[in-house]
């Protein structure tokens, strides 16, 4: 899974996946947002991959949606020689619904996804980490929603999935501002659960946190994913009718018997992969 903008590597059942467009700070265009989508998609097929680790190479994790190809992609549609508003509309509502499905790839893949953010999380790249389930960073890292310095609206999920992590007001403030919100704020707030000394060290975390996650049962994970996402702008009712669905429908699974076996023994489980 390698293209030049966004790498994947699996080892033991955690798939780490790299931003590696370092000379331009990682920023995001067509080939990313296809990159990402892709990956994110295959991974959720998987069923070997049990955690996902996402970081990013250079000195920033990045510097957001790139705007010189932004540019090209929702430049006016002109028919003989005169712009035609109606079809530019259309086509600009399609292009922003492909770049949102890339980001709806990364919440929507079945295993866990663990963000290890280093230096600027800039604009489309804090739509990136709030579709991500944890999030740790660098003491060097910050976070900002930018889109209101270039004159649009965030579309691509910040406003949507941020007001489930930290304090809605805190979000309007960043939002309404565009001001930095730096490590030590961001791990008030619990947008991060971990600030590490360096982007190393954060990496080196997420992969433990990693580590730890894929010795669980992949049932139990991805059913947790699904109901803590599921649970968002839904009554408590409906959230445990939600769950209780689920259980009655997978917990005649292998992992539960596995897990009653090894804490008898007091021996570690082992677990089998989710099906393709």
């Amino acid at each position: 899974m390698e293209s030049e903008r966004v790498t994947c590597r699996i080892t033991a059942g955690i798939a780490h996946v790299d931003l590696a467009r370092p000379a331009k700070l990682n920023a995001m265009d067509g080939e990313f947002f296809e990159a990402l989508g892709d990956i994110f998609r295959r991974l959720a097929a998987d069923p070997q991959v049990r955690v996902i680790v996402l970081s990013a190479h250079g000195k920033h994790f990045t510097a957001g949606l790139d705007l010189g190809w932004a540019a090209g992609q929702f430049a006016p549609v002109v028919r003989d020689g005169v712009a035609d508003a109606g079809r530019w509309s259309e086509k600009q509502l399609r292009d922003i619904g492909w770049l949102q499905a890339a980001v709806n790839a990364v919440e929507e893949a079945r295993a866990p996804v663990v963000a290890a953010v280093h230096g600027g999380c800039i604009g489309a790249g804090v739509d990136l980490v709030s579709a991500c389930d944890l999030r740790i960073c660098s003491a060097d890292a910050f976070f900002q929603i930018a889109e209101i310095d270039v004159g649009i609206t965030a579309d691509l999920g910040t406003l949507q999935r941020l007001p489930h992590i930290i304090p809605g007001g805190i979000v309007r403030e960043l939002a309404l501002t565009g001001r930095k919100m730096e490590a030590d704020e961001a791990l008030r707030w619990g947008l991060v659960s971990r600030v590490l000394p360096s982007r190393d060290a954060a990496i080196d975390a997420a992969v433990q946190l990693a580590a730890a996650i894929a010795a669980k049962s992949p049932m139990a994970a991805a059913g947790t994913k699904r109901a803590l996402n599921h649970q968002r702008g839904q009554s408590v009712e409906a959230g445990l009718r939600a769950t209780a669905l689920w259980n009655a429908a997978t917990l005649a699974n292998a992992d539960l018997g596995e897990a009653m076996r090894a804490r008898k023994a007091r021996e570690a489980p082992s677990f089998g992969d989710l099906a393709p």
